[in-house]
């Protein structure tokens, strides 16, 4: 007779170090997940320059701060055809917010990283900038 604490078989002691180990294993694969896609810099960092066309605080539930750049240079897939580049933009810090908030249509040097997936109490983006590195007026 081979058994084991409170009278069950042996066997199922294999199992259910299988099964513990498996469910850890998960776990821990699935917080690595999580952590890569939304917490581990995509492209690190890098920085972006323009025209501040906005900052804006908006969400329905969560509160974020928004902007966008309009980037000098005219680029166009298709011949003749204008097109402007935009870099949309969240914005992590409210004191860096306040800043372009209050001077919208200058030229902002702006440092960003980029995430692999977004987070709604982060923003509305990818794009997540933490600091101002220049500001100047546009040249007239």
């Amino acid at each position: 007779m081979d058994t084991t604490v409170a009278g069950s078989p042996r066997r199922f002691s294999g199992l259910r170090k299988f099964f513990l180990t498996f469910v850890i294993l998960l776990v821990l694969a699935l917080a690595g997940y999580i952590y890569w896609k939304f917490y581990y810099p995509y492209t690190s960092d890098g920085v972006k320059s323009g025209y501040l066309n906005y900052a804006v605080k908006k969400g329905q539930l969560f509160k974020t701060y928004e902007g966008k750049l309009i980037q000098e240079g005219i680029r166009s897939k298709t011949a003749g055809a204008i097109q402007s580049n935009e870099f949309e933009f969240s914005i992590r810090d409210k004191e860096v917010f306040e800043v372009l908030k209050l001077n919208s249509g200058k030229i902002f040097d702006l440092h960003y990283k980029e995430y692999n997936g977004v987070l709604p109490w982060r923003g509305n983006t990818r794009y997540i900038v933490d600091s101002i590195i220049a500001m100047r007026e546009p040249e007239r």
